[in-house]
């Protein structure tokens, strides 16, 4: 299976690929005029052929492209939003990964009650870097485009502006019902499978009473993934798996 890089636009036969990612394709894949790869500028998927490889110690590289054939290609009209609280990076990093991997078409980062506030402080520099994360990794998972990535809000803004249909808030409250069962009432009430979903994953420390009232207010349903208590990055590959089951199919 062939490849996919993203590109900034296609322009009329042709195509090029620049910085880094030119880089490690020239560099590490050591490509040569000729070899086939896919390219995406978001919207369509193409097959192109290895023109030209320029790589400078400066940085300068570029990959120059011509356009062989369109590729079949779409993401899925299954939309699914993931607000996840700031945790530790180097988890948080998997997350996105994971995440990217699993269908995520937008990230909204948390800056919850309980989120250590040095996470808060520093995430701004990291900004870059997960975008490079979700770029990677939706090329390797060939889709159409990489998640957006929107930086840390407060919860209680992130739930007012969520538009999804389907809203989930993972807790870890006793009383809260199981995820399966929040599903089979969704669906349920609505009678058929709901085109987007908003899932919202809390700090370590667990949402405060304020954060799941706003929650409610806004439309997100409490939901449990069991009496077990699980990492984030546990709970982000577990839950959106299970929604996908659930609502996608």
């Amino acid at each position: 299976m062939r490849r996919r890089f993203f590109v900034e636009r296609f322009e009329s036969n042709a195509a090029a690929l620049r910085g880094d990612a030119a880089e490690h394709l020239g560099r590490v894949l050591r490509a040569e005029p000729g070899q086939l790869y896919e390219l995406s500028d978001g919207e369509r998927v193409w097959l192109a052929r290895v023109e030209n490889v320029a790589l400078s110690k400066r940085g300068d590289n570029r990959i120059d492209f011509a356009l062989v054939e369109p590729v079949s290609a779409r993401e899925t009209p299954f939309q699914i939003d993931l607000l996840i609280s700031l945790v530790k990076f180097d988890r948080l990093e998997w997350c996105l990964e994971k995440a990217t991997e699993l269908g995520a078409d937008k990230i909204v980062l948390l800056a919850a009650a309980r989120t250590d506030k040095p996470l808060v402080a520093a995430a701004e520099k990291r900004h870059a870097r997960w975008e490079r994360i979700l770029l990677e990794s939706a090329q390797q998972s060939r889709r159409l485009r990489p998640p957006a990535l929107y930086a840390p809000a407060a919860p209680q803004k992130a739930f007012a502006q969520s538009s999804a249909v389907c809203k989930i808030l993972l807790s870890e409250r006793p009383d809260a019902p199981r995820l399966r069962d929040v599903f089979e009432r969704i669906s349920g009430d609505r009678g058929s499978r709901s085109a987007s979903a908003a899932l919202a994953i809390g700090p370590e420390g667990g949402w405060t009473d304020e954060e799941i009232a706003a929650a409610r207010a806004a439309g997100f349903a409490e939901a449990s993934l069991g009496e077990n208590i699980l990492r984030t990055e546990t709970a982000v590959l577990a839950a959106m798996a299970i929604l996908r089951y659930a609502l996608v199919g």
